[in-house]
């Protein structure tokens, strides 16, 4: 079946095309089902997918190390999962276009729960180091699939005039996972005097996490889907495996402007090893490191909120908003990193190793760790903002899940290989200040490469033509043979 075939069909049945007096309208169904089938329940089923693994690992990551004293394993543990994401992400979307974002989702989620057990078992076995590096590496290739699948639902199921808000609602789901995460390893360790977590906090995590892989099952099936004002989601299409291979490329090709956000995903997960392993973990006590936790994943659902509040204000026009979501970034990186160097400049790697003492650990009840951890809650709000934003201007661009699913494959797969050289720079013992300001840089590059596409691209509308539905059917179908619009009426629905 060629693209033209698809596209008649989805234009019958009202999933993918407009028709000449506006989009089709259908009406949403009521009761349970119509709570069921409502696109906001669904994005809270997707945070809580979200919450369950990648939460969880987040609430185990931001403890610096995995929770452990060494950070080397976690650090290359890091970097081998960041380098197979980088890789599976690339093609994720095409993926996830074939098998469904639900199976997408199951299969993506499973990773996390082997990874968190590999920290129970080197906990158990010192010698598992081996083994927490390749759950690493597996779990790379899972979070490659649950993150694009997760990306083009959340764009999707939202109005244009909507999507910071869901963005919001995700984020918020999402980190309530590293809040709860912290939470149990905070009431866990309160009085651990070994500076790492116990197996108790790794059997909770590895609990929560299986609960989490049945969560997809739960999910509505995307093609049953009708947005809160009666147009039905767009059709994920399922051609040929060589159709989904080209269109990475054919995104580039219909939106090559995208290549300008490239550094803004390149730098998004790179200021984790800095303000996890670098600052978190060198400076402070466990108990201190797992309060710290807590409160930037609580700051993350304020960020995300507040950015996708500012971000969706019907009064103001799309491209507007968008100068002002790129503000905000703008003050809060120079804010976050001039404050921070103040502390940075103040300690080495050389300094650290000599502090192996507990009592050399700054800890809550030090008057240092005042000013210390409002610096990591305005971390974390920075964190969710710069992710929110991210993802809202790639919504901005484009009503497509099946573009949207390539996009945000791209979006991690440089995510990832950011965070693979960054992870692996810190196992061999990169200089604190030279990361620091890596971070900083990097965070301001992204922002200035952003800038010129926001003007270029985002519009105060998505348009049909936006979309890439055209130039793959060119890629499907013979040059010879152009494609004629008129529709056979034994075609008509």
């Amino acid at each position: 079946m060629s693209m033209s075939d698809h596209s008649e069909k989805d234009a019958a049945s009202g999933s993918g095309a407009d028709s000449l007096d506006g989009p089709m309208l259908y009406e949403r169904p009521t009761g349970l089902k119509g709570l069921y089938y409502h696109p906001v329940v669904q994005v809270f089923f997707l945070g809580f997918v979200c919450f369950m693994g990648p939460g969880l690992f987040n609430a185990l990551n931001g403890l610096g190390g995995g929770g452990q004293v060494d950070s080397t394993t976690s650090a290359n543990s890091n970097s081998a999962l960041y380098a197979t994401f980088a890789f599976t992400a690339f093609f994720a979307g095409s993926i996830n276009n074939v098998l469904g974002p639900r199976l997408t989702l199951l299969l993506g989620s499973s990773g996390y729960a082997l990874y968190i057990g590999s920290y129970l078992a080197i906990n158990i076995h010192q010698n598992a180091g081996g083994f927490v590096i390749a759950a690493g590496a597996v779990l790379g290739v899972c979070a490659g699939l649950l993150w694009t699948a997760q990306g083009s639902l959340m764009l999707a199921y939202p109005t244009e005039d909507q999507k910071g808000m869901f963005i919001g609602i995700f984020w918020s789901v999402f980190n309530l996972g590293g809040v709860v995460g912290a939470s149990v390893s905070l009431g866990q360790n309160f009085n651990s005097q070994s500076n790492a977590v116990g197996n108790g906090t790794y059997i909770g995590f590895l609990i929560l996490t299986l609960i989490g892989v049945l969560i997809p099952l739960l999910m509505a099936n995307p093609n049953k889907m009708i947005r809160s004002d009666g147009t039905r989601v767009m059709t994920l299409r399922h051609p040929s495996w060589k159709t989904e291979f080209w269109g990475l490329w054919v995104t580039l090709r219909s939106d090559p402007l995208v290549v300008m956000l490239f550094p803004m995903f390149f730098a998004s997960n790179w200021f984790y090893t800095w303000q996890f392993n670098d600052y978190n973990l060198a400076l402070f006590t466990i108990r201190a490191r797992a309060l710290n936790n807590l409160v930037y994943w609580m700051a993350q659902i304020v960020g995300s909120v507040s950015i996708g509040f500012l971000l969706d204000q019907k009064g103001l026009t799309r491209r507007f908003r968008a100068y002002m979501g790129w503000t905000v970034l703008f003050c809060m990186v120079f804010v976050v990193h001039i404050w921070a160097y103040f502390y940075q400049k103040h300690y080495t790697r050389e300094t650290i190793a000599q502090e192996t003492a507990d009592d050399t650990k700054i800890d809550i009840y030090d008057k240092p760790y005042v000013g210390r951890i409002w610096l990591y809650i305005f971390c974390g709000m920075l964190d969710a903002m710069w992710q929110t934003t991210a993802y809202w201007i790639m919504g901005a661009m484009s009503n497509d899940p099946a573009k949207l699913a390539n996009l945000t494959g791209f979006y991690k797969s440089l995510q990832s290989a950011g965070a693979a050289g960054i992870w692996r720079a810190d196992a061999v013992g990169i200089a604190y200040m030279n990361i620091f300001i890596s971070t900083w840089a990097l965070l301001v590059g992204g922002l200035i490469f952003t800038l010129p596409m926001i003007y270029m691209r985002v519009k105060d509308h998505t348009d049909p033509s936006d979309e890439i539905d055209g130039i793959l059917a060119e890629i499907e179908s013979p040059p010879s043979q152009p494609q004629i619009p008129t529709e056979k009426p034994e075609d008509s629905a």
